[in-house]
C-alpha cells in the first residue's frame, strides 16, 4: 500500500473552508479514482498546518491518479491559502483497533532513517514499539510510513480524544526515545492534529503479534 500527503500552511481564518472542500469535492472524487482506498486530513490550527493524506492499492494507481488530482490539490491549497508540499510514502504498517471517533487527535512523529536500514526499522516498529502504543489510553490506530529515497518515514498515532492524547504526552516521548536508540533512527519533529477527516479502507498491514 502507498500513500500521497500533500501539506499546507494555511491561513488560520481559511481552515473550516478548507475542510469544506476537501469533504465535498476532493473527496467524492478522489475515492471514486481506480486504486484509491482513503483519504484523511490532519489539521493543527495553531499553526496552520494542514496535512491531506490519500491512500492507494499500489505505487502505479498512486502515481495514475496524479495528472486528475492535480488540479483539485491546487484549488483545495488555494483554499487553504497556502503552497502544497507533496510527498509520497510506503505504508508499511498499519493497525485499526477500532474506527476513529469525532473526537479524534493524532500525533504524528517524523524520522530520518537511512534506507539500508528501513526493513529493520519497520521491523522494530511492528514488533517492538507497535505492542507499547497499543496500551496507550485512549489508542484507536497507528501507521508507520516510509520514504526511502528521501530516508524519512512518520509514525501517526490516532487517540479517541484529545485529553488521552495529551495525557500521553511523556509516555510516548519515552517510547521514541527508546526506539530512536535501537534502530539507529533520530527523530525530527513531533506534531499534534485535530483529525479533520478520516475516510480510511486500508487494512491490516505488517501485523505479527497478537
Amino acid at each position: 500500500m502507498y500513500a500521497r500527503s500533500t501539506t499546507v500552511l494555511a491561513r488560520p481564518g481559511a481552515i473550516d473552508a478548507g475542510i469544506a472542500y476537501i469533504r465535498d469535492e476532493v473527496m467524492p472524487r478522489l475515492l471514486g479514482m481506480s486504486g484509491c482506498i482513503g483519504l484523511s486530513m490532519l489539521v493543527d490550527r495553531p499553526s496552520g498546518r494542514c496535512i491531506v493524506t490519500s491512500a492507494w492499492q499500489t505505487e502505479d494507481t498512486m502515481h495514475a491518479s496524479e495528472e486528475e488530482l492535480r488540479p483539485l490539490r491546487d484549488r483545495a491549497a488555494e483554499t487553504l491559502g497556502g503552497g502544497p508540499l507533496v510527498e509520497e510514502w510506503e505504508i508499511a504498517v498499519l493497525h485499526r483497533d477500532h474506527a476513529s471517533t469525532p473526537a479524534a487527535c493524532v500525533r504524528a512523529t517524523w524520522v530520518r532513517i537511512s534506507a539500508e536500514h528501513a526493513d529493520r526499522i519497520v521491523d522494530i516498529y511492528r514488533t517492538t514499539l507497535l505492542p507499547q502504543i497499543r496500551e496507550f489510553e485512549g489508542f484507536c490506530s497507528a501507521s508507520f510510513m516510509v520514504n526511502r529515497s528521501t530516508g524519512y518515514a512518520v509514525s501517526s498515532v490516532t487517540f479517541d480524544s484529545y485529553d488521552a492524547m495529551r495525557r500521553t504526552r511523556n509516555l510516548a516521548a519515552v517510547v521514541r526515545e527508546q526506539d530512536a536508540r535501537s534502530s539507529s533512527a533520530e527523530v525530527v519533529e513531533v506534531g499534534e492534529y485535530e483529525l479533520a477527516l478520516a475516510h480510511l479502507r486500508v487494512p491490516e498491514l505488517g501485523r505479527d503479534h497478537p
